[in-house]
C-alpha cells in the first residue's frame, strides 16, 4: 500500500492547534512538505518546528485571517504563483457559534458561508491548477458528522456544513477526471476546543457539572469515549496518499460509530 507523500506540497489550514495541527504532523511524518496556514503567526511558528523533516522537507506558513476571504484568496494567489506545485488542500475551519436556527441572525449565516464554503472555494480555485498540472490532487475538506445528522443547538453550523458537503460532492465529480479527489472527513467529538466548550455550554445550561455532562456525551457513543485529534488526522491523511487514489467523493465519519448505518 502506497502512503508514501515524498515530493508532495501539502496546504492545511487551521493548522495550530486540534485537528488541523494533527493533520499537518501525519502528512510531515509520511513526508509531505507542510504550508501551515492559521492567524496567529507565533503558533504556526511553533508548530514548523514541530514537522517531521526526514525526508527533506521544506515546511513554511501563511498568516491569515478566514474572517476575510477575500485577503486570504489575495494571500494564497500570491502564493501559489511562487510554487511549482501543489498536491493536497486541507479545508478546515473553527465552526461558528452554537444556537438554535430559529434565533439566528441572517448575519450570521452569511459569516458562516464566507468563513467555510467560500474560503474553501477560493482556495480550491487557486491551487487547481496546479493540480492538474501534476496529474495529482487531493483535497480534503474537515466538516462535522452534522452533515449526516443535524446536531441540537448548532443550528448555523449544521446548515453551513451540509452546504460544504454538497458543494464537495459536486466538485469532485467535475475534478475526479484530472486524478484530483475531493473528499469530507466529518470528526466526531474530538479531544479540541471546540468539544470543551460546547460541554462547558451545556454544563452551564443544564446546571450539571462539566463532568457529568461530558459523561452523557460519551455514553451516547458506541466507543463510549471522544475521539483524539491524531485518530481523526489518520483518516484525512490516508485520503492524502495515493493508496487513496479511487476514494471519491465521499463524507467519512470518524465518530466512533455514533452515526452512519451500514
Amino acid at each position: 500500500m502506497n502512503l508514501d507523500l515524498k515530493d508532495k506540497r501539502a496546504i492545511v489550514c487551521g493548522s495550530t492547534q486540534g485537528i488541523g495541527k494533527a493533520i499537518a504532523i501525519e502528512l510531515a511524518a509520511l513526508g509531505a512538505s507542510i504550508t501551515l496556514v492559521a492567524r496567529n503567526e507565533e503558533k504556526l511558528k511553533e508548530v514548523t518546528r514541530e514537522l517531521d523533516q526526514a525526508n527533506g522537507q521544506q515546511h513554511d506558513y501563511l498568516v491569515a485571517d478566514f474572517s476575510n476571504p477575500d485577503e486570504v484568496y489575495l494571500q494564497i494567489k500570491a502564493y501559489v504563483q511562487e510554487l511549482d506545485e501543489i498536491h493536497i488542500l486541507v479545508n478546515n475551519t473553527g465552526g461558528p457559534p452554537g444556537g438554535l436556527i430559529t434565533e439566528a441572525k441572517p448575519e450570521e449565516f452569511l459569516k458562516a458561508f464566507n468563513m467555510h464554503l467560500i474560503n474553501n472555494h477560493q482556495l480550491v480555485q487557486a491551487v487547481v491548477p496546479l493540480m492538474k498540472k501534476a496529474g495529482y490532487g487531493r483535497i480534503i475538506n474537515i466538516i462535522s458528522t452534522s452533515v449526516k445528522e443535524p446536531i441540537p443547538g448548532l443550528g448555523v453550523s449544521n446548515t453551513t456544513r451540509g452546504a460544504v458537503a454538497s458543494w464537495a460532492k459536486t466538485m469532485a465529480n467535475e475534478l475526479g477526471q484530472f486524478g484530483i479527489t475531493v473528499n469530507n472527513v466529518l470528526p466526531g467529538s474530538t479531544k479540541t476546543g471546540r468539544i470543551w466548550s460546547l460541554v462547558e455550554s451545556r454544563a452551564e445550561k443544564s446546571g450539571r457539572s462539566k463532568e457529568a455532562v461530558q459523561e452523557e456525551m460519551e455514553a451516547a457513543i458506541p466507543a463510549r469515549r471522544f475521539a483524539e485529534p491524531e485518530e481523526v488526522a489518520a483518516a484525512a491523511a490516508f485520503l492524502a496518499t495515493p493508496a487513496a487514489a479511487y476514494i471519491n467523493g465521499i463524507s467519512l465519519a470518524v465518530d466512533g460509530g455514533r452515526t452512519g448505518s451500514i
